[in-house]
C-alpha cells in the first residue's frame, strides 16, 4: 500500500467503513463521519467493495486508463533505432512530430540520453609490474593549512582558516609491492617535485630497490625542466599519463584517497604541524602492518625480499 501522508483512509480504514455499513448496519453518512470522510467518499468505497470485493479497497494508480496522445511501442522503437544511429534528439522529435521532452523521456528510460551511452565501455586493463622498482607512481595532493580545529567539527562558522595557504603532499607508491613514501612540500612546483623524487629514490634504495621508471600526470611540476633533468641525472625513465585520463595512474590516485581517509581526515588536527607529524607514522603503518587487499591482505613490505625476511623474523 502506498497511501500519501494526508490520506484520511488506509485500506484497513476503508474495510472498517464497509464492515460497519454492511455487517453492523450503520448508515453510510454515520460511518463516513466516524472515518473522517465525506458521505460521497463513503459511498465510493462501498460501491468499489460491492463490485470488486476486498481488492477494490486497495490504492489504485493515478495513471489514466487511456492516453490517446502517448507514443505507440512501434514509435518508441523507431526513436531508439534513430538514436542508435546517433541522430540528435531534437531531430528525432521534429521528424516524429513529437515534443523534445517526450523523446528525451523515452530515451532516458532506455539509457540513451547521452551519445556517450552508445559507446561500448572500455575493458578494464589491470596490470602489475613483475618486481619492485620497475615502476613508481607519483602524485601530489594539495591540503589547506590548519590553524585550530575548523568549523566543520566545532560548528562555529566564525572560525575559518582563510588566507593561510596550502601544503602540497607528495606521494609515491611502488607498482609491484605497494610500498609507499610521502613528504609534505610548500608547493607542487618543479623544484619541490624534483626534491621529492630524490628523497623517494633514496628511500627505496635503503630498502634495496632501484627505481627504473616513474609515472606522473601532466602537472606543471612534472613537465618542468628541473624534473626532466633530475630524471636524466638519476637514470630514471619518466612516463606521463594520457591527458584527462587519471585512471592511467590509478594506483597513485587510489593511494591519495587512502591517505586522505586514514591520515589527513582521520582525526581533527589543531595545526598543520600536528598533521605533518602524523604523516610518517601513517606511512610506516601502511607499509609494515596494514593489510592490502591487492596483496592477499598482506602488508606491502612482504613483497620486498629483504624486508620480508625481517618481517618473518619479527613475527
Amino acid at each position: 500500500m502506498n497511501s500519501h501522508k494526508h490520506a484520511r483512509l488506509t485500506a484497513r480504514g476503508r474495510a472498517l467503513l464497509v464492515s460497519r455499513v454492511l455487517q453492523e448496519g450503520w448508515k453510510v453518512a454515520l460511518a463516513s463521519e466516524a472515518a473522517g470522510v465525506s458521505e460521497r467518499t463513503g459511498y465510493k468505497w462501498l460501491a468499489r467493495f460491492k463490485s470488486e470485493g476486498p481488492a477494490g479497497l486497495l490504492d489504485r494508480t493515478s495513471r489514466p486508463r487511456r492516453s490517446p496522445a502517448s507514443c505507440a511501442p512501434e514509435q518508441v522503437r523507431q526513436f531508439e533505432r534513430c538514436r542508435r544511429e546517433r541522430v540528435p534528439l531534437w531531430r528525432i522529435a521534429c521528424e516524429a512530430g513529437r515534443s523534445l521532452a517526450t523523446v528525451a523521456r523515452h530515451m532516458a528510460r532506455l539509457g540513451l540520453s547521452r551519445l556517450s551511452s552508445l559507446q561500448p565501455r572500455e575493458p578494464v586493463h589491470r596490470y602489475e609490474r613483475a618486481s619492485p622498482g620497475e615502476l613508481l607512481h607519483i602524485d601530489t595532493k594539495r591540503l589547506g593549512r590548519i590553524q585550530g580545529i575548523g568549523h566543520r567539527i566545532t560548528g562555529e562558522r566564525q572560525h575559518r582558516n582563510r588566507g593561510i595557504g596550502w601544503d602540497a603532499v607528495h606521494l609515491a607508491i611502488d607498482d609491484h609491492s605497494r610500498v609507499s613514501f610521502a613528504s609534505i612540500k610548500p608547493d607542487g612546483a618543479g623544484l619541490s617535485c624534483t626534491e621529492f623524487l630524490r628523497d623517494a629514490l633514496a628511500y627505496y634504495a635503503s630498502l634495496g630497490v632501484r627505481i627504473e621508471r616513474v609515472m606522473t600526470d601532466n602537472g606543471s611540476g612534472y613537465v618542468s625542466k628541473a624534473f626532466r633533468s633530475a630524471c636524466l641525472e638519476l637514470g630514471v625513465r619518466h612516463i606521463r599519463t594520457r591527458p584527462y585520463t587519471p585512471k592511467t595512474n590509478g594506483k597513485a590516485e587510489r593511494f591519495v584517497q587512502t591517505s586522505l581517509r586514514e591520515w589527513a581526515y582521520a582525526r581533527p588536527y589543531e595545526s598543520s604541524a600536528q598533521r605533518h607529524a602524523a604523516l610518517q607514522p601513517f606511512i610506516d603503518h601502511y607499509n609494515w602492518l596494514r593489510p592490502h587487499s591487492a596483496l592477499h591482505h598482506q602488508p606491502p613490505m612482504t613483497r620486498i625480499p629483504g624486508m620480508n625476511n625481517l618481517l618473518r623474523l619479527n613475527t
